[in-house]
């Protein structure tokens, strides 16, 4: 068996949460192997509304185990808030979820650092949501983090060695700041977490695959807020792309199998950075407001704009796409015409290839095709859809060169539309 992967191809928010919960029932473990608690999953089921931070969501799923991988950075008061949530809901998660001891944990002051860094920027900042991301991969990076796993042993010692640190970094910035309250807070969901199974997933994981269980790996965030390959430096602070699955599992590379790719039908970002479709007219609003465009987690508004193909060209190689999944096509349901970026005009040359920097200078190339005029959300099959909505579809494979197996039309589970068998 091969962990399949399932990732978002935009600047997140792609809808990736439900076709996660949609694809479950075939896959014995789902996973997360990236990210932290910035990243939302909103899901729709039973009149009910879900939003996930942290933990997978094939958690909705009976009998399926869930991994907290150690690409993951853990927020444990975000956690806790998180699980006792679903808990009242009537999922107990201590008995399907397990989590990766190697999983960096972020801490009170990681967030401090994260407003800290913020202010210091002035009108360079890049947007974070402020949950002490950024500051949390630092630390794992330059060797200086807490791991899941040290909570069992010696804590104490290496929690003040580390808030030392940044107590210092603190005062260089002149940043004010308490965490008192947040830290008791933050030591009571230390021990709520360790009521859940906390394991060396590596080790797990392929040893599921030797017993020949299915495995899907869950993406966060989006492919151009990937660290090395999205619009830097307005991006996350992990490998969104498919191989952040094998570093953030523990997983070789040869062991993948399928990659979903989910893409919106148009294209949305939230916070700051370069955005070359980006639309700041009637249309741009009409799709925030038709499509609901705010964080999950933040509440904040996305920038909306057309679908740039450039962009999604680049994310399919990189991430070496198998079958895209498209999502929010009923948002496009009322629109005379449909518009596709499908090259960058950078200093009056035209280029399809996504370039070291997508700045002001990027102008996109737009191509259009009628629209379908027609409400998709009832359709059931896709014997059911518009001639010119079968076009558009037609045009994406052709360009992204990866066939559509999935289309949602909207926000419900049964809002899913699956195009060709196995």
């Amino acid at each position: 068996m091969k962990v399949d992967v399932l990732l978002g191809l935009q600047w997140g928010d792609e809808g990736k949460g439900k076709v996660v919960d949609v694809l479950t029932p075939k896959y014995d473990v789902v996973t997360r192997f990236q990210g932290g608690p910035n990243a939302g999953h909103t899901l729709e089921f039973e009149g009910q509304k879900y939003v996930l931070r942290s933990i997978p969501s094939g958690i909705f799923q009976g009998g399926k185990m869930n991994i907290i991988g150690n690409g993951v950075v853990l927020d444990p008061i975000l956690f806790r808030q998180e699980a006792q949530s679903l808990a009242a809901s009537g999922y107990d998660l201590t008995q399907q979820l397990c989590i990766s001891r190697k999983a960096h944990l972020i801490m009170p002051t990681h967030r401090v650092l994260d407003a800290a860094y913020e202010t210091a920027k002035g009108d360079a900042k890049i947007g974070t949501t402020g949950k002490g991301i950024g500051p949390a991969y630092t630390d794992k990076v330059s060797r200086n983090g807490l791991r899941v796993g040290d909570i069992l042993h010696h804590f104490d010692e290496k929690y003040a060695l580390a808030k030392k640190k940044h107590e210092i970094i603190l005062q260089g910035l002149k940043y004010d700041y308490d965490v008192t309250d947040l830290e008791k807070e933050w030591f009571e969901a230390l021990e709520y977490l360790k009521k859940f199974r906390l394991i060396d997933s590596e080790h797990v994981i392929n040893n599921l695959l030797k017993e020949e269980k299915s495995v899907l790996a869950e993406g966060a965030q989006g492919t151009m807020l990937d660290v090395d390959f999205g619009s830097y430096p307005f991006v996350t602070s992990s490998n969104t792309v498919c191989a952040g699955a094998c570093t953030g599992l523990g997983v070789a590379p040869r062991n993948i199998g399928e990659v979903y790719g989910i893409f919106k039908a148009y294209c949305t970002r939230v916070g700051a950075g370069p955005f070359p479709t980006e639309l700041f007219d009637e249309t741009g609003e009409r799709l925030c407001e038709l499509g609901h465009e705010f964080g999950a987690v933040t509440g904040r508004k996305r920038r909306c704009g057309w679908i740039d193909l450039v962009a999604l060209r680049y994310a399919v190689m990189v991430n070496g796409v198998t079958q895209l999944i498209m999502m929010k096509s009923d948002v496009l349901d009322g629109f005379d015409t449909i518009k596709a970026c499908v090259a960058y005009k950078i200093d009056g040359k035209e280029t399809e290839e996504f370039p070291f920097d997508i700045c002001e200078k990027v102008e996109p190339v737009y191509v259009e095709m009628p629209g379908w005029k027609t409400d998709m959300t009832k359709m059931t099959s896709e014997d059911e859809f518009p001639e010119e909505f079968n076009a558009y579809i037609s045009f994406l494979e052709e360009e992204l060169g990866v066939p559509v197996k999935i289309v949602s039309v909207g926000p419900d589970r049964e809002q899913t539309i699956v195009r060709y068998e196995d």
